[in-house]
């Protein structure tokens, strides 16, 4: 668990993308101190120290998170899921309607067991979709292949020319090289379990088996339109599923660059959603 922003601010329960971990959460400390919001970022298990757990599904998370929140006498919590994420800030406020004030979706992964085509979908996840839907042991393989040159001391330095592959606006956020190191290291916590990493991305295959008609906090969906991973309208597709949703579609921004350049923006309107409680 990684902790950020005001240490007496409301509480705010922030759910990381894939890969990544709880530290991605660091990208928000600032805008967190000036929204009066403690953010407290868990591990999913399996992911950085996190332990793993049997049989994992989307639908148990919440469970998960009212005995977290017990643990640390919260009653009530706001959320923000970022990437694959967003799916965990769905599935807390379908099932904890009594604690759940608000949440926000950002650049939010897709119920992409619904999907009727993978198309709104970047190449490389149609890729491992593809092939875990066929050989599912040669994903978890790729990511063992993958783990030892992420974890190799020098990978840093090797992997900033990737950034030219990206879409303008992710290519130039990442290009300061404070952002793209605490990027780069929720990545590596990604990666010290292969086993668990794997697991954790085999969730998002699956149906969601979640009650969304039950949603009765407040949801703002924040997307980018040079969004590469998830294409914008798919969040459209969502917001429109939820009566008490609200989405933003933003010009000019990506899928790393969004939630960084807009994090002021997000926690103070879920600081009025707060105030408005």
């Amino acid at each position: 668990m990684y902790e950020y922003g005001d240490p007496a601010g409301d509480p705010l329960l922030f759910f990381h993308g894939w890969p990544g971990s709880g530290r991605q959460a660091a990208l928000l400390d600032e805008p967190a101190k000036q929204n009066g919001f403690r953010i407290i970022a868990p591990d999913r298990p399996g992911i950085g120290g996190s332990t793993r757990i049997a049989a994992r599904n989307l639908a148990g998370w919440p469970n998960l998170m009212a005995e977290f929140a017990d643990v640390l006498a919260i009653d009530r919590f706001t959320m923000l899921g970022v990437s694959g994420g967003g799916p965990y800030v769905l599935a807390c406020a379908a099932t904890l309607p009594g604690r759940v004030q608000a949440g926000a979706v950002v650049c939010g992964a897709p119920p992409i067991a619904e999907l009727t085509s993978h198309g709104a979908l970047s190449p490389l996840y149609q890729f491992l979709l593809w092939l875990f839907h066929r050989q599912p042991g040669l994903v978890r393989g790729l990511f063992a292949l993958a783990r030892p040159f992420l974890m190799w001391r020098d990978a840093y330095a090797f992997l900033p020319p990737l950034r030219t592959l990206l879409p303008g606006p992710d290519r130039e956020i990442l290009s300061d090289p404070e952002t793209f190191a605490k990027v780069f290291v929720c990545n590596q916590d990604a990666f010290l379990d292969v086993d668990g990493l794997f697991e954790d991305a085999a969730l998002y295959a699956l149906p969601w088996e979640l009650p969304l008609e039950k949603i009765a906090s407040p949801l703002h969906f924040w997307h980018g339109v040079e969004d590469s991973n998830f294409h914008w309208s798919l969040a459209e597709e969502m917001a429109a599923r939820l009566p008490t949703a609200t989405l933003r579609i933003i010009e000019e921004e990506g899928h790393f660059s969004l939630p960084i350049k807009h994090a002021g923006s997000i926690l103070a309107e879920l600081r009025r959603e707060n105030e408005r409680a």
